[in-house]
């Protein structure tokens, strides 16, 4: 089983939001197994423009750290086909255009999950359901997921 990560659970990652989101989102991060978890192309750079706009950090620094999660997962690529399933995803469930690229490179990339704090819990489109790992009560597919 695959699983997308959106941005905010770099964002978390990074320390933006606090030391306990911090540290659930580096557990989470810690506790996927081998090659389940990927990013896509757009997370990256919606992250760089949080640690430049909202961290404040250079655009150095920013591309630093992109560059550290592009070693640390697979990207998904924003191909044609992805935007135009995302113009459909966006069309149909009035979703913005930028998450539903997030949504659809999931879908591209034969994940079953994506890790989000941001979407609807529980939404699944294509197969792929939104999960929010930091829901009090952990969602059964990210069990199976962790337990590998």
């Amino acid at each position: 089983m695959r699983a997308a990560l959106d941005t905010n659970i770099l964002v978390y990652a990074e320390g933006l939001n606090g030391a306990p989101k911090k540290a659930v989102a580096l557990e989470l991060i810690g506790r996927l197994p081998g090659d389940s978890g990927v990013l896509p192309a757009q997370v990256l750079g919606e992250l760089f423009s949080v640690l430049v706009r909202k961290a404040r950090q250079t655009p150095r620094a920013a591309r630093t750290a992109i560059l550290r999660w592009q070693d640390a997962f697979p990207i998904i690529d924003t191909s044609a086909a992805v935007l135009t399933a995302a113009a459909d995803l966006a069309a149909d469930h009035k979703l913005g255009i930028w998450d539903a690229v997030i949504f659809s490179a999931a879908v591209a990339a034969d994940c079953r999950l994506l890790l989000s704090e941001d979407f609807q819990d529980g939404f699944t489109w294509h197969g792929v359901t939104v999960v929010n790992p930091f829901a009090t009560k952990p969602h059964a597919l990210l069990e199976t997921l962790i337990r590998g």
